[in-house]
């Protein structure tokens, strides 16, 4: 008997242990994108095991977000490129989508580069870094490099060169949307270029549009030129050329557009793709990371994403040809991946508590602070009221974090009392200047505002929708998302919410409607409304819970 029980304990330690290694076992599949929301022109490069990657970040700052990943598909945020007062500033007057554009990440004798463009102001300039996480350098800028997007190359002999997105030869308006890519020798550690400019390309065709996200990577003893093409919308495109010589001719590959859905139209769920970056695995395998949008009930309401497609580099008669999704040729919802080792980062929390004495990484501002007007003490977050308000081109007081979900909810707990009509904090979603929804608590109500730029640059006017009258200090504000729709929210506790006003179009934060190249955020927001004032809001907690 003793015995009959002893192999039923083994026999039921053995499933347990079988159940155990079977759930740890890791998938054989990825889904994209693998980097959801506000992540467009990603670049990406490797340091033995690990992969590094940054993306545009525009007007919001801390600027140049980067992650790390062991595997290609689960990815950490580890810091910022641009995150001190320091390095550079965002300026009031920064337009819509201005700022930071299409970075490239490159990995050189112990050293990390990031070069990129500061569109509206200075132009294009490169930082350094021992570590990712940084501390990153000041920026070095580039004097007389003209255009965008720009890239690094180092060849064997270890000259470094800069590939740009622009026309130096004068021929620009040729055909409506010329634009083209040159190349110049460049010490990358002074930012100094030397020697003398070529245009290597207008594009693939005669009359190509928007030339422009260069990379060049040597391959088989041949130069490859990839870049993106035809504006990043429906036309977008990865386009690549071939060169036996670094110096060019750069002879267009008969495959172009190597990768594209510009002929699907929204026939399929994945539009708008270009701007890739290639990286090679440990293993030998080549990989690509890309912009592109997911639709939902025919809008895009994440703005511009990362995704990832396996390439193979074959040799055709235009020379070394990179094919995207071998036997596919298009960007897939979910696919086999990469031969890597599967290794889980942690989870974004779902509710900050605000219990750390700095922000967490997700927390972004509009243009750069010029002061400091919040804190974290005791468990809350203290915004001050300032003048400034999200309709206007300034540093306002809102802390938010990027959508990354269709259909989401966000909620927080707010602690604000005033005796002023012009002195207003809650919750807002934002996509720009013109296109937001604020649920703020005023002196003695709960109001809801929509802000409609129904055209760019048209004139708008922010407009009540519903006004509540509360009296209490404490409330919790919330916004419900459900692809299209948004309904808002508001009590005095979270489990007893009550909608305030209809439900609103949430479409009104989309590409299609805000035609801007930034994402949607969420988060917290205070303001005075154009008058000092001496009052702050306090924020218990943050929610963004996921509903797909």
């Amino acid at each position: 008997m003793k015995k009959y029980h002893l192999y039923r304990w083994l026999l039921f330690v053995l499933i347990l242990l079988t159940s155990k290694i079977y759930a740890q076992q890791p998938p054989e599949v990825f889904k994209n994108p693998i980097l959801s929301g506000f992540y467009p022109d990603p670049s990406i490069c490797r340091v033995d095991d690990t992969y590094y990657m940054v993306n545009s970040s525009f007007e919001w700052y801390p600027g140049l977000p980067i992650h790390k990943s062991k595997d290609l598909v689960n990815w950490e945020k580890i810091g910022h490129g641009l995150c001190r007062p320091d390095q550079i500033k965002y300026k009031d007057g920064l337009n819509n989508s201005a700022g930071i554009f299409a970075p490239t990440i490159r990995y050189h004798k112990g050293t990390f580069y990031i070069i990129t463009t500061m569109v509206g102001q200075q132009g294009n300039f490169i930082i350094t870094a021992k570590n990712p996480e940084g501390p990153w350098s000041a920026p070095m800028w580039i004097k007389d490099a003209p255009g965008i997007d720009p890239s690094l190359f180092w060849d064997d002999d270890g000259r470094c060169y800069y590939t740009g997105a622009g026309i130096i030869d004068g021929t620009k308006k040729e055909w409506p949307g010329k634009n083209g890519v040159w190349m110049q020798e460049i010490d990358p550690d002074t930012g100094v270029l030397l020697g003398e400019k070529k245009q290597l390309t207008y594009g693939h065709a005669s009359n190509a549009r928007w030339a422009e996200g260069p990379h060049i990577y040597k391959i088989n003893n041949e130069y490859l030129l990839l870049i993106g093409e035809g504006g990043t919308g429906e036309f977008h495109a990865v386009t690549v050329f071939n060169s036996k010589k670094l110096w060019g001719p750069y002879i267009p590959n008969h495959t172009n557009p190597v990768m594209t859905h510009r002929h699907l139209a929204k026939t399929y769920p994945i539009i708008q793709t270009g701007h890739a970056d290639l990286v090679q695995t440990q293993n030998g395998n080549w990989w690509s990371v890309m912009l592109a949008k997911r639709l939902t009930k025919n809008y895009v309401t994440l703005a511009r994403e990362t995704f990832l497609a396996k390439v193979i580099m074959t040799q055709q008669e235009s020379g070394v040809t990179p094919i995207f999704n071998p036997g596919i040729g298009l960007l897939q919802l979910e696919q086999k991946r990469p031969n890597l080792p599967w290794t889980p980062v942690p989870k974004l929390k779902e509710r900050d508590e605000f219990q750390n004495k700095t922000l967490g990484l997700e927390w972004n501002f509009l243009r750069s602070p010029r002061e400091q007007w919040y804190t974290l003490k005791d468990g809350e977050l203290e915004i001050k009221l300032r003048p400034e308000t999200v309709n206007e081109l300034v540093n306002p007081s809102y802390i938010a974090q990027r959508t990354r979900n269709f259909s989401y909810q966000s909620t927080t707990k707010l602690s604000f009392k005033t005796k002023k009509e012009n002195e207003k904090a809650g919750l807002a979603i934002y996509r720009k200047t013109g296109n937001n929804y604020q649920l703020l608590k005023t002196k003695d109500k709960i109001v809801l505002i929509k802000t409609y730029q129904k055209v760019l640059n048209g004139f708008f006017e922010p407009e009540l929708i519903a006004s509540i009258p509360y009296s209490k200090n404490n409330v919790v504000l919330g916004a419900k998302v459900d692809e299209l729709d948004v309904q808002f929210l508001y009590g005095e506790n979270e489990t007893d919410l009550k909608p305030i006003g209809a439900i609103q179009d949430y479409t009104i934060v989309s590409d299609e409607v805000a035609q801007k190249y930034n994402g949607v955020y969420v988060g917290m927001y205070a303001t005075s409304s154009g008058k000092t004032s001496k009052k702050s809001a306090k924020f218990e907690w943050f929610d963004y819970k996921p509903s797909n």
